[in-house]
């Protein structure tokens, strides 16, 4: 059922043993959430494991408690509480996390994709909250729980990711206030950009050289797609996180629409991660034809290879989206 985030904050206070996840190839907004609320319990003298199915991306471990984070070793965690965080469906914690939350007798959904249906004991989705960051911090507020200088970092860099660094239109008036209020406490933003956003390794400017010589148009320019092969991964030595933000260069273009990388998995399985700028392209209802899903200007979904036939499987009925506009 949905709850309030009294409700979720008095749930947490009454629990001593709590782990706390997030999706599974986790961002920004969901490494940072996790770390945020975490390293809050832990102030707080709860015994609080942070637990992700995948390792935290290279481009994250600036980040305070990343080397705390654990991943699922096969066994069952003995906690009295989950929270799955920013994460649209029970089976995007990763299979590794769901046998390790099996045992605990309540799990908590705090997210705010408008396709997550409420799975767990108690869920909180927030549709407006333009980042998973935003609702923890008023998680925090609400619960009056500590909120210190570790805590803010962590929340910043997730609002501040997932927000397109508050370029973005789900950017509202709450999300400012809450950086103004960190600022207010002395958040060192200007040294948080600066590790987000102008520390890129050498192999991350190899990958955006290849997506510019290689990306494609269609729809008279309006869609810009590139298929980024194992093959390229391995020439680069690629890590995770390594594309975090790419895909903005393509939305940067001045006639594009809606654009989408096409990342070839290791298991044969294609990631496509699609994002749009006008609200009339939605690209959501194309990724949930694939069984994806996500935000209208901001989605996912994973399609059988080879990655040609994906992407043009994909493309062809992000064309018909585009056409809404004619």
């Amino acid at each position: 059922m949905t709850v309030s985030l009294t409700e979720i904050a008095a749930t947490i206070r009454a629990a001593s043993r709590i782990a706390v996840t997030a999706h599974v190839r986790p961002d920004g907004d969901a490494v940072g959430s996790l770390l945020g609320l975490v390293l809050s319990l832990r102030s707080m003298g709860k015994q609080v494991t942070a637990i992700l199915e995948d390792v935290v991306p290279a481009n994250l471990t600036f980040l305070p408690g990343t080397e705390t984070v654990i991943q699922p070793d096969g066994s069952v965690l003995d906690i009295d509480l989950a929270i799955a965080l920013d994460t649209a469906t029970h089976e995007r914690i990763g299979e590794g996390v769901v046998k390790a939350f099996s045992a605990a007798p309540k799990l908590v959904n705090i997210d705010h994709h408008g396709t997550n249906p409420g799975y767990g004991d108690l869920a909180h989705i927030d549709t407006t909250a333009p980042a998973a960051g935003q609702i923890v911090y008023d998680l925090l507020v609400a619960g009056a729980f500590p909120i210190d200088d570790a805590v803010r970092q962590n929340l910043f860099v997730a609002i501040s990711t997932d927000t397109g660094s508050f370029q973005f239109s789900s950017t509202n008036a709450r999300t400012h206030r809450i950086v103004a209020e960190m600022l207010e406490a002395g958040l060192d933003t200007a040294r948080l950009a600066t590790l987000c956003y102008q520390s890129f390794p050498r192999r991350r400017i190899d990958l955006q050289r290849a997506m510019l010589n290689e990306m494609v148009f269609r729809a008279g320019d309006r869609i810009a797609s590139w298929n980024l092969t194992q093959k390229l991964m391995r020439e680069i030595q690629m890590q995770p996180g390594d594309t975090e933000g790419l895909i903005d260069t393509m939305r940067s273009i001045d006639s594009v629409v809606a654009c989408v990388i096409f990342e070839e998995l290791e298991n044969g399985k294609i990631r496509a991660s699609s994002r749009s700028k006008d609200a009339r392209v939605n690209v959501s209802n194309v990724c949930v034809l694939f069984g994806g899903g996500g935000h209208p200007m901001a989605a996912g979904a994973r399609l059988r290879g080879p990655i040609e036939e994906a992407a043009a499987k994909f493309l062809s009925a992000l064309d018909d989206e585009v056409r809404r506009l004619d």
